[in-house]
Order: C-alpha cells, then sequence, then structure tokens
C-alpha cells in the first residue's frame, strides 16, 4: 500500500563535536529518547497529511453556516443580519482563541487541539437540499463532518510526529538560552507562558511593518467574510442547491490556483525588486477586487440563464485576488519576526484579523435589509426571490469593492519602511548568533 516506517535518530548530532558557539554542555540522550519512528504513505510523511487534513476541516467549518444561510433562514424565520451575527459570533470567537493555541504551542507542552470544523461549504450545499432519514440535509452536514473532524482530531493526536521534539541537543541549549529552560522543558507555569508570550507581542508590535500588514489584513479581511453571503445570494437568484455548489467550487479553485500563482510570480519579482516586487504583487491583487466586484454584482444579469459568465467571472476573479497571502503578507511577515515568536505571533495576527473582520457579515445584512430594502418574508423557499437578490448583492458590493480599496492603498508605507524593517530583523538575528 505504500506504507513505509522509517527511523529518525536525533543522536548523531550529540555524538559529533559541537561547532556551535554556546558555552552550554551538550547533555547526552538514549536510543529511546531519540529515536522516532515516521509513517510515510508512498513517500508522504503522514503526518503531514493529517496536517493538511486539519487545515482542511478548519477552512470547512468556516464555510458551512453560510453555505447553508438560505435553509436556516427558512428554519428560524432569519434574515441576513441575524445570519451576518451568527457568523460574527463564530469568527470572533475563533479569533480569540487563536492567541492561547499559539501561547501553548510556544512551551513544549504541545497540546494537539483537533480542528472541531464541522463542515465543508460544496458538501453541505449539495446535502442541504437532500432529506436523509427525515432529517434535513443541511442539520446532517453538520453532524457528518463534526464526526470527520473528530476522527481527523484522535488521528493527530496519535500519529503526528511533533518537530520540536527532534530538534538537536544544540539548538535545544540554544533555544533554552534564549527563552528559559522551564518552557522549554514544560515546566512553565501558565502565567509565565502569557507572560513571555505577552513580553514577545509589545516588541514586535513596535515593528512599523507588523502594524501596516495587520492593518491591511483587518480591512482586507472584510470582503472575504461579506463572501460568506454568496451562496445565499446565487440561491435567491433561482439557482439550485447543485448549481450554486459548482459556482463555490469554481470560485475556490480559483483562489487555489491564485495562491500558487501569486506566490510565484511574487517570488520571481523579488530576484529583480527585493523591497518591493511582493507588496506591487499585493497591491495588484488587492486592486482586482474592485472591478470584479463590479462586474459580478451589478453587471452580469442576476438571473439563471446567467450560469455561463458567473461561472467565468467567479474563476477568474479567484485567480487574481487571492495572492496577498502568500505573494506578500506571510513572506514579508516571517522576514520581521524573530523565528522563536512565529507561532505565537501569527495567532495574534489571526486574531485581529479574524475579530475585527467579522462585522462585515452582520454589516452586509443591515445594509441589505434598512438601505436596500431587503424583505425575508418575500422569499419563494424554491425560486427565490430576485428583489431580495438584489438588495444583497447591493449589500455586498458595499463592504467589497471600498474595502478592496482601502487594502490596496494600506500596502504603499511599506515601499518606505520594510526594508529598514528588514535590515533590522537581519542585524538582530547576527546579534544573537555571536552571543552564543
Amino acid at each position: 500500500m505504500g506504507l513505509i516506517r522509517t527511523s529518525k535518530h536525533s543522536t548523531k548530532s550529540s555524538l559529533l563535536p559541537s561547532k556551535s558557539k554556546s558555552s552550554f554542555s551538550t547533555p547526552t540522550y538514549s536510543a529511546s529518547q531519540t529515536m522516532k519512528t515516521t509513517i510515510k504513505i508512498y513517500g508522504v510523511s503522514l503526518s503531514l497529511i493529517l496536517i493538511n487534513l486539519a487545515a482542511i476541516m478548519e477552512r470547512a467549518d468556516e464555510n458551512l453556516l453560510p453555505s447553508v444561510y438560505k435553509e436556516v433562514s427558512e428554519a428560524f424565520n432569519a434574515g441576513p443580519s441575524d445570519l451576518g451575527y451568527l457568523t460574527f459570533i463564530r469568527n470572533f470567537v475563533q479569533g480569540l482563541s487563536s492567541p492561547l493555541a499559539g501561547c501553548v504551542l510556544e512551551s513544549d507542552k504541545r497540546i494537539w487541539f483537533g480542528n472541531w470544523g464541522i463542515g465543508g461549504g460544496v458538501m453541505a450545499t449539495v446535502m442541504a437540499g437532500q432529506t436523509f432519514w427525515g432529517v434535513q440535509g443541511w442539520r446532517c452536514a453538520f453532524v457528518l463532518m463534526a464526526s470527520l473532524s473528530a476522527l481527523i482530531g484522535i488521528l493527530v493526536l496519535l500519529y503526528v510526529d511533533d518537530p520540536k521534539k527532534r530538534f538537536s541537543p544544540t539548538q535545544d541549549a540554544s533555544d533554552s538560552s534564549e527563552r528559559g529552560d522551564s518552557i522549554y522543558n514544560g515546566n512553565a507555569s501558565v502565567t509565565s507562558v502569557w507572560r513571555h508570550s505577552w513580553a514577545a507581542t509589545k516588541s514586535v508590535i513596535k515593528v512599523q511593518t507588523f502594524q501596516i500588514i495587520v492593518l491591511q489584513g483587518i480591512i482586507g479581511s472584510l470582503p472575504w467574510t461579506a463572501m460568506v453571503f454568496f451562496t445565499m445570494w446565487f440561491e435567491l437568484i433561482g439557482f439550485d442547491n447543485n448549481s450554486s455548489a459548482t459556482l463555490l467550487s469554481l470560485f475556490a479553485i480559483g483562489c487555489a490556483l491564485g495562491s500558487f500563482i501569486g506566490g510565484s510570480i511574487a517570488d520571481r519579482l523579488t530576484q529583480t525588486y527585493p523591497y518591493s516586487g511582493r507588496i506591487m504583487c499585493a497591491q495588484f491583487s488587492a486592486f482586482m477586487g474592485i472591478p470584479f466586484s463590479w462586474f459580478l454584482l451589478r453587471v452580469i444579469p442576476q438571473s439563471v440563464t446567467s450560469f455561463l459568465t458567473f461561472s467565468i467571472t467567479l474563476f477568474f476573479m479567484g485567480l487574481t485576488i487571492s495572492w496577498n497571502g502568500t505573494a506578500a503578507n506571510a513572506p514579508m511577515f516571517a522576514e520581521v519576526v524573530p523565528v522563536k515568536h512565529r507561532t505565537m505571533i501569527y495567532a495574534f495576527d489571526r486574531a485581529f484579523e479574524g475579530s475585527f473582520s467579522s462585522v462585515a457579515a452582520p454589516l452586509v445584512g443591515i445594509l441589505a435589509e434598512k438601505m436596500f430594502g431587503y424583505n425575508s418574508k418575500s422569499v419563494d423557499p424554491i425560486k427565490g426571490s430576485s428583489p431580495e437578490a438584489l438588495a444583497l448583492s447591493k449589500g455586498l458590493l458595499s463592504m467589497m469593492a471600498v474595502p478592496f480599496g482601502l487594502c490596496c492603498l494600506c500596502y504603499t508605507p511599506l515601499y518606505f519602511i520594510f526594508k529598514k524593517d528588514r535590515e533590522n530583523a537581519r542585524m538582530q538575528v547576527i546579534k544573537e548568533e555571536e552571543m552564543m
């Protein structure tokens, strides 16, 4: 079946003379402490497979509820603003929990949290129109995906190899000198871990590049949060569950390809423009959200006969507006944040972005209902409602085009400060290496 077990020994570094300048003595380890059996399937680490599955389930969790907005609205007589508040609460709580997980992962007391994501958008949309054993399909989707998430969480706990445990003794000594033996030995109290994490956070927050990346992330996440209403909008136009799922799939495929293409273009452009290439790619991607949002929500006739036009537009929209994370944010973030603090700092960044940007969902609903005349009582459960689809599209456009434009502008200061922050980070690393 292609399943291979390979043993990784970390005793080699302890048997050879240390090349490190550290004054710490090199501890000895028994073979049982340093040998880790890694399971591979067709040459791919099982740990890598499970971690990716966990990430997929986490993303699925974010897309499940929006994918069944229409069915939930009918079941509970809820309007867009009510549905938006549900998404706001979910995203806000998830954002607040990110720093907790980041701080836990900063210590060696690693607790494997299963990603309790409970569904995938496309699958939930398809299931929503069905009935299983007398139970509505959207309810079954929640139960099914929750079960899958629990299973993946258990597999992660049992089979994922913690890379921290494979560090060489020299690296362990160096890390201990920087951050304290108690934290890496797992003996630190919760208070000391939080205190250390907060001190690290305050030092990184002072970096201007970090501040701008977080600011644009908050603004740039608003359109993506607003997009949770896409499925409901398609169904209001009159598309059935399968057609709506197909449209969402094309958009997701475009985003996946766009992330890869954008990152590749930025890498090549950086070879010529090391301090501005990534910024240019990010601004291009953010700017493209404006014309695509306008064309998708206002130009294309909102009719089931426009399926092909919607499909092409959504695919190319995803292909061009999804560059920022891989092309600019993550690589630039990594260059100005110390390696030893990245896990925790990324968690705080996600907390800021997820918490603040979650307001977009209820704002779309409020605009659609209060300003553009959306009336949930006028929606036909089967055929949808053209007036309500138009009102929702206007609310979506308001929360997509404007934030995309502001996000594009937020990158501009990086042309002047990224070079300085990058050089400062490199000098700090050199000084730390000299002190070892």
